[in-house]
């Protein structure tokens, strides 16, 4: 073995170690943190501790610490995956991740054009980072999608690049896409232009968490049913909850994998539609040639 190659294979090492143990340092805290209780309990994203602020406290909850150790997770298999690319393929991970961004590229082009081609990092990030998120329940992590307050943050980014193009054409055609079609509807399109990042959040927020609510019940719901029906056996074999072998399982590959993954690809949809939708293109196209034939025009008469 070479010196590069034992290099190479060495970061390798450690680009995957880096990707386990922030979940590692999560189900840790998970595990040392969390009070005892009897039977199955649902409660919110708990407060670690507070920030004092001069307006107001700030809240360091579970969901934010998750949602950093799944951004680091991430970050380092981003690492990985494009530690060693070359001109020439010889490594099969840059198969993988070719196929990704091929992937990513069409799904952008197709939905918000060619003049959004750029934007290809920002939904393949918004993909992995949900779906990463719902499937850390999996490992017995909060999910940070089932806080509304993660979700509606990167639901007001969104809202965020939808102004943002809106008003690429001016405040005054801004102002006045709020009268089409009519004048009388301004107060409506005033009320839903803040309804997209409301409805874009509690859609994946309710979601993640009903799947989260309807597992946690159907778990009781067969350990109840356990007892009543296998309770009689002998000794501690009336104690184990055999119903609650393997069913749940077979449950969360709809609840937590399928739905999870779902979202994902919902939300970064909504997005790539809301914020390509809120681009006047032609309009924007047009002032712009305006505006060069009246440089233009300054130019001859000086």
């Amino acid at each position: 073995m070479t010196k590069t190659s034992r290099s190479f294979r060495l970061l390798d090492m450690f680009y995957i170690v880096m990707m386990i143990v922030p979940l590692a340092i999560g189900m840790a805290i998970q595990v040392l943190t969390k009070p005892a209780t009897e039977g199955i309990t649902l409660t919110g994203a708990r407060i670690f501790f507070t920030i004092p602020m001069p307006l107001m406290d700030f809240p360091v909850t579970e969901s934010q610490i998750n949602s950093l150790l799944v951004t680091v997770t991430i970050f380092f298999f981003c690492l990985y995956m494009v530690h060693g690319i070359h001109e020439r393929v010889h490594l099969k991970r840059q198969h993988f991740a070719e196929l990704i961004v091929e992937k990513v590229d069409g799904l952008v082009h197709e939905n918000m054009g060619e003049y959004f081609m750029g934007y290809s990092p920002f939904i393949i990030a918004m993909l992995a980072l949900s779906a990463l998120s719902s499937l850390s329940s999996l490992i017995g992590l909060y999910p940070p999608t089932s806080d509304i307050n993660v979700v509606g943050g990167w639901a007001i980014l969104v809202f965020i690049l939808i102004t943002y193009y809106k008003l690429k054409c001016g405040p005054l055609y801004y102002l006045k896409s709020f009268t089409e079609p009519v004048a009388l509807l301004a107060p409506i399109n005033f009320l839903s232009e803040f309804a997209t990042p409301i409805s874009m959040s509690f859609r994946h927020y309710g979601n993640i968490l009903s799947g989260t609510v309807i597992s946690t019940l159907l778990a009781v719901a067969l350990s109840g049913l356990s007892n009543l029906v296998l309770g009689w056996l002998p000794g501690f074999l009336g104690e184990i909850s055999w119903l609650r072998v393997g069913i749940p399982a077979v449950l969360s590959i709809y609840f937590d994998v399928f739905s999870g993954c779902l979202q994902a690809f919902i939300f970064a949809m909504l997005t790539m539609m809301n914020v390509s939708g809120a681009f006047p293109k032609e309009d924007y196209e047009e002032r712009k040639r305006k505006k060069l034939l009246k440089k233009d025009a300054k130019k001859q008469i000086a």
